[in-house]
């Protein structure tokens, strides 16, 4: 089996606006930043939203990352404290891939 993943998986929050587009929704500028720190970092694998309005996004980390770690990055994302997305981290294992 090959090595499992973290997936970061999140919904809009309380302070989610229905009212106004995904990327128009304030903060979410610096939950990209946030997240393309552990990209940049090798540490996450790919990410991006979900293409219905408003259902919110994923995000999969590479194997060598701890749930620890995940979780911490995943807690201290400035839209997280705010209330504009939740989140939540589950494992995920790749069992298909070219």
């Amino acid at each position: 089996m090959p090595p499992f993943r973290f997936v970061v998986i999140h919904q809009p929050g309380p302070s989610w606006r229905p009212d106004v587009l995904a990327f128009e929704q304030p903060g979410l500028q610096a939950h990209m930043e946030h997240f393309a720190t552990l990209l940049k970092a090798g540490k996450l694998e790919l990410g991006g939203p979900f293409l219905d309005e408003g259902s919110g996004g994923m995000m999969i980390s590479e194997a060598s990352v701890s749930e620890e770690e995940i979780r911490s990055f995943a807690a201290e994302n400035p839209t997280v404290k705010p209330g504009l997305l939740t989140f939540e981290i589950r494992q995920w294992t790749p069992a298909l891939s070219k």
